[in-house]
């Protein structure tokens, strides 16, 4: 992780994590299941996987995976990246996703998640990554339309049937 922090336009601070943040980091995770979620899937449960997932990667550190905060001007924490670098299944090459990307509560609408995925655009451009990658839950519409915003399409649409037992 380079130790360089970016700034954006609108004042936002962007900083590779350090450990004192582990706490700000999980405190973002009832913000991916704060909407509807796709039928046959609980909240509960999607919310201890992802806060499982993201702890996992904080305390293994694994080599591909990239943690960054965003802060105001006061310093104060108002937003989470996690970026992973993969390889694309399809051609190959050498590609960055975004595994979370979340604003605190009460930052919304100030362009700290733009800023966010600028930032992470810029981090995998200069990591010679060939593609930006995401994945959301249908019903997070606010996050859907940032991204359409932001030149992100659909490229590969995974769809679910529950099976009741």
């Amino acid at each position: 992780m380079s130790s360089r922090s970016h700034t954006s336009s609108n004042a936002v601070q962007i900083r590779p994590a350090t450990p004192d943040d582990t706490d700000f980091i999980l405190s973002l995770t009832p913000r991916f299941v704060a909407f509807e979620l796709p039928k046959g899937r609980r909240k509960r449960e999607t919310l201890a996987a992802i806060r499982a997932d993201i702890e996992h990667a904080l305390h293994e550190a694994p080599p591909g995976d990239h943690f960054f905060v965003g802060e105001d001007s006061e310093r104060h924490r108002t937003g989470l990246l996690h970026l992973q670098v993969q390889r694309d299944f399809f051609s190959g090459k050498r590609a960055c996703h975004v595994s979370d990307l979340a604003t605190a509560p009460g930052h919304d609408g100030r362009g700290i998640g733009r800023a966010l995925l600028a930032y992470a655009e810029t981090w995998a451009r200069k990591n010679r990554c060939k593609l930006l990658t995401l994945s959301l839950f249908p019903g997070n519409t606010r996050a859907h339309a940032l991204y359409e915003r932001n030149g992100f399409t659909a490229d590969l649409l995974r769809m679910a049937k529950p099976l009741d037992r």
